[in-house]
């Protein structure tokens, strides 16, 4: 095991490059001038020449990457002229409320994915079936955005039973109360997109595993319904699970960008949006580049988390 972790850690090595190549060159190739949107209405051609001069961006495109690559991996990634604070910092302050939304936006599809997927299987074309399919092609059909625009209508504006936007209240304590009524809608909408996927995947790997030989054993020992889907399919399925459970949350951390914009959190989607308004590259490069390796470590632990249910991956 300790083998197979290295090779995916090595593996990712490349990957994470060439990530920054791509970062990198998609900012280059942006439109307008940076300096020129740093300096604003003090933007004379001296200014242009002497800030250009100081970020580098008068050498070379290879050259500025092998820079900031360099400064990159010994944990400096600039500094945000439009916050004037160190680009880590400010992408691991905001990293922080994204973890919170979107990591419980994933548990939240993860279990209701799985658990919906699974009684759909064990009840193949049955009322509960049918009405958990119909549930899972409405809520794959609405976009996040517009699910969340909704709820903000009817829970917080008509109803009042959640707060509108904003990750703590402006006034009153910031207590686990608090952060709750301001996560459930935004969490909740970001979930549902992703829950439709895994419930309908679910759904097909169970189905597949209930056809398997060692299910008409079990049940033929006269082994309980219950244990027989739960116990015996359910942990067979999940080899073929877990991979789709890594694809969505890769989904739901890059959908927190514009649920965080349609409810006002404070992540690093906003961040994102904001910075490049501003033309702040570093910050850019910066957030994408943090976004990515977690996605990148996240597949990792699925990629074991399998390997432990079916060993033969690792060979």
């Amino acid at each position: 095991m300790g083998g197979y972790i290295l090779r995916r850690l090595l593996s990712a090595v490349p990957v994470l490059l060439g990530i920054t190549v791509i970062v990198f060159l998609i900012m280059a190739l942006i439109p307008g001038d940076p300096a020129t949107a740093i300096l604003g209405s003090y933007a004379t051609p001296e200014n242009v020449a002497r800030i250009n001069r100081e970020l580098g961006l008068d050498a070379p495109l290879w050259r500025q990457y092998l820079i900031w690559l360099g400064n990159m991996l010994q944990g400096d990634f600039g500094q945000s002229f439009a916050l004037n604070r160190p680009v880590l910092d400010e992408v691991l302050e905001r990293f922080g409320a994204t973890l919170i939304l979107a990591g419980t936006a994933f548990v939240l599809c993860a279990l209701l994915g799985v658990i919906a997927g699974t009684i759909s299987a064990a009840n193949q074309y049955g009322w509960a079936d049918k009405a958990i399919t119909f549930a899972v092609l409405l809520g794959i059909s609405i976009p996040s955005f517009f699910l969340g625009m909704m709820m903000i209508l009817l829970f917080a504006v008509r109803l009042s039973w959640f707060p509108v936007s904003g990750m703590w209240p402006i006034y009153g304590t910031r207590d686990a109360a608090a952060l709750i009524s301001h996560l459930a809608m935004p969490a909740i909408a970001l979930a549902v997109v992703a829950t439709g996927v895994i419930a309908r995947l679910s759904r097909s790997a169970l189905l597949e595993v209930l056809r398997q030989d060692f299910i008409r054993t079990a049940r033929a020992k006269g082994v309980h319904e219950r244990s027989v889907i739960w116990r015996h399919a359910l942990r067979a399925a999940m080899v073929s699970i877990l991979p789709v459970l890594g694809i969505q949350a890769g989904f739901v951390l890059s959908g927190a960008v514009y649920i965080e914009i349609v409810f006002q959190w404070p992540g690093i989607g906003r961040m994102l949006v904001d910075a490049i308004l501003r033309r702040d590259i570093l910050l850019v490069q910066g957030g994408v580049i943090v976004v990515a390796a977690c996605y990148v470590f996240f597949n990792i632990v699925v990629d074991v988390a399998q390997s432990l249910l079916d060993p033969r991956i690792r060979t």
